[in-house]
């Protein structure tokens, strides 16, 4: 038996890295079918030998950071043969494995970092003062009286913490200093609407460098305590960062 491991990453955002790595396929000696899918966190594919001796396993994680989407791919394999014969099988089925792989992974990496291109980013700032954090709330649209990280779309050509502070001086009349990566959110479906993969929002925790702010585009604005992320009136994208920000303000 032996194992693989293979870490690339993906300049492109979650949903992405995992909608390009599953129509690329699997780098295989044999025919491997999906028995699990968690998009766009994980996937599993096996794959049985004619034999009927052998198996392979590829287990594909991809966790969101600050440069993009980290593929995290774990290969498990047996040729199945007994004794001497099981080992010489499998050390050749590992380097046949690890050639296959490596020789698909540039292509991968391309076909995602141009399918990028074409997504709608938006990024968001939990802007935190000591214990507390910053909340806007929309004043128009289909999610007026709602609450939200304050952040917006990056322009084509620009970086997205370059889209960050741009907007944070835009909505508040601030600057800010970007920190830790918080996390990302697809926009697609029912938190956002629009077809899959179209669009995604990446959140970064920051802090205001100069200046106060003021709800140029919000409605108002307010600091809450962990104590109180759960009494906000969250829109839908937001609310899967919650942990992330309260884990922020209970242990800067």
């Amino acid at each position: 038996m032996f194992r693989l491991r293979f870490t690339t990453l993906v300049e492109a955002p979650l949903t992405v890295a995992f909608d390009v790595a599953r129509a690329c396929g699997r780098s295989s000696t044999t025919p491997l079918h999906e028995v699990e899918s968690v998009r766009p966190h994980s996937d599993v594919h096996v794959s049985r030998p004619r034999t009927g001796r052998g198996r392979l396993t590829s287990t594909r994680r991809f966790t969101p950071t600050a440069e993009g989407t980290v593929v995290d791919e774990r290969i498990d394999g047996a040729s199945g043969l007994p004794g001497p014969l099981g080992l010489v099988a499998d050390r050749v089925l590992r380097r046949r494995l690890e050639r296959s792989v490596r020789a698909d992974l540039a292509g991968y990496v391309a076909a995602a970092e141009a399918r990028a291109r074409d997504v709608v980013q938006v990024v968001g700032a939990a802007l935190v003062d000591g214990d507390r954090v910053l909340v806007a709330q929309r004043s128009g649209g289909p999610y007026a009286g709602l609450w939200e990280f304050p952040g917006g779309k990056v322009e084509p050509g620009e970086s997205q913490l370059a889209a960050l502070v741009r907007e944070c001086a835009e909505e508040l009349g601030v600057v800010v200093e970007a920190g830790a990566f918080l996390g990302e959110v697809p926009l697609d479906g029912v938190v956002g609407g629009g077809p899959r993969g179209a669009s995604t929002m990446r959140v970064w925790a920051a802090r205001i460098a100069s200046g106060e702010p003021v709800a140029h585009e919000h409605a108002a604005l307010r600091w809450v305590t962990a104590d109180e992320l759960d009494d906000v009136d969250w829109i839908a994208a937001d609310r899967p960062l919650i942990p992330a920000v309260r884990a922020l303000l209970t242990h800067p």
